[in-house]
């Protein structure tokens, strides 16, 4: 069982913050889910929305500003918004790193980002947009991949056109007929979010690999500290 804090802590520190990645990692995670955007220079910037409204002081795309003006906005508590390079630095391969691509064109730059910091065995790539999941596996193959999805598919063939490594599912739609379908067809499948203790008992009795919470702690208390 892969115990995943969603964007760090996001229900105890400011999302995809360094402060809520460290709080996820102190808490005993053994994966942090972050998103990345680029900035107007390339830069791969971890913030969730395309925009800069909800999740800082700033406003407006975040594909207007360059790092080095996104760096002056609060992202919460004095967190400047962090790059994928430095929430590399602050994992140092102690957890493991689940990137999701929230946009067309981040695909090869998070590439030669986890090349260049030889974290390739040491992450997913994950997105909605499943062409994103596809590039990532041809530019390497060595790279796990996830495909996000809302809803409970026929088959897997979804995860098989994009040549991911697991199906990453609302966990509401995940059930144990199409658990085993996946684990047959060798793919993982990982739940988001599971926030409240209630919840976490009949997805553990069925077995899938991964849950991810904005409270991890409710699932480091459940499962203890895993180990992946």
């Amino acid at each position: 069982m892969m115990i995943m804090g969603h964007r760090g802590a996001a229900a105890i520190e400011p999302e995809n913050t360094l402060l809520s990645i460290k709080k996820a990692m102190d808490i005993g995670v053994d994966a942090v889910e972050i998103d990345v955007h680029l900035s107007k220079d390339n830069e791969l910037i971890v913030i969730h929305d395309s925009t800069l409204d909800r999740t800082t002081n700033g406003t407006g795309p975040v594909n207007n500003y360059t790092l080095s003006e996104l760096k002056k906005y609060d992202a919460g508590k004095g967190e400047c918004i962090p790059t994928l390079q430095e929430v590399m630095e602050l994992t140092d391969k102690k957890v493991k790193l689940v990137i999701e691509l929230k946009e067309k064109g981040t695909e090869r730059i998070a590439v030669e980002q986890i090349k260049k910091n030889s974290f390739e065995d040491n992450v997913y790539v994950i997105s909605f947009w499943h062409r994103l999941v596809k590039n990532v596996k041809e530019i390497d193959s060595n790279i796990k991949t996830g495909v996000l999805m809302v809803g409970c598919p026929v088959d897997t063939s979804i995860a098989d056109q994009a040549s991911a490594d697991a199906l990453v599912m609302k966990y509401n739609f995940v059930d144990a007929e199409f658990l085993e379908l996946s684990h047959k067809n060798g793919l993982k499948v990982f739940i988001w979010n599971i926030d409240t203790p209630d919840l976490v008992k009949p997805f553990a009795d069925i077995g899938v690999d991964g849950i991810g919470s904005n409270n991890p702690g409710i699932l480091v208390d459940y499962f203890g500290r895993s180990g992946i």
